[in-house]
């Protein structure tokens, strides 16, 4: 293979993640629609494993480029915005009518918005926080919820999942700070403590992945929306 072939594959592999992650987020949505709910879940994981991997593998390899994000950031609203909405819906929002059908609209609509300020905001540079909830924990909290609220078969539970479906729409769109951690330095940072944390996360997800998700995900979301309420009240009282 010739130097300028190997090089074009370099370029080329970034993208190829990114399209498994669309292709696999469809799968989710066909799987919804069957009702074949766990499936989905799991294609919606699976990609967000190869969200992960094709910004990791751009930088790495140094071949970020404009139309990478621009795909990357059609196949988030795919594999993120469609197919959570479809999970849900198809799940049991159905049921609740109206406010169902609104709730996985609004989420979609959200999620868009989310992305093209991202992009307009972020440019080439990785940010060291999220303004507003990013889409892609949006999708881990939603689907996490939903598979408990399938695990549980409680109305008030299915409830709760139709309210957190508006709120995290609204928390997508928000200015509530959120940590990023595609900026830790594991050279400055004790090592032996997030391996300790890592070996909890998967000991948790190996007994029951979807508790572990949903526990994870929750507190990610409740962290922001505390911390922007306490600089909100701090910030009342400086005045």
């Amino acid at each position: 293979m010739s130097k300028d072939n190997r090089l074009h594959l370099i370029y080329l592999l970034p993208n190829i993640f990114t399209a498994g992650s669309i292709f696999v987020g469809v799968i989710s949505i066909i799987n919804s629609a069957a009702g074949n709910f766990h499936k989905a879940a799991g294609f919606i994981f699976l990609a967000l494993i190869f969200d992960g991997l094709d910004g990791r593998i751009a930088r790495f390899t140094k071949t970020t480029s404009k139309f990478g994000g621009e795909f990357d950031s059609l196949a988030d609203i795919v594999s993120f915005g469609v197919a959570p909405s479809m999970f849900f819906y198809f799940s049991f929002g159905e049921a609740y009518g109206k406010f169902g059908s609104l709730a996985a609209a609004m989420y979609v609509v959200f999620g868009a918005i989310r992305l093209a300020r991202f992009n307009v905001t972020s440019a080439n540079i990785e940010p060291s926080v999220f303004i507003g909830l990013p889409i892609p924990t949006a999708a881990i909290f939603s689907v996490s919820w939903v598979l408990v609220a399938l695990q549980i078969g409680s109305s008030f539970f299915n409830f709760l999942v139709l309210i957190n479906i508006f709120i995290i729409s609204l928390l997508m769109v928000s200015n509530i700070r959120y940590p990023s951690f595609k900026k830790i330095d594991f050279k400055k940072t004790n090592v032996r403590k997030v391996l300790i944390l890592m070996i909890l996360i998967f000991s948790l997800i190996y007994l029951n992945p979807a508790i572990a998700l949903f526990t994870a995900s929750t507190f990610y979301v409740l962290y922001g929306v505390i911390r922007g309420f306490y600089h909100f009240v701090l910030k009342k009282r400086g005045k």
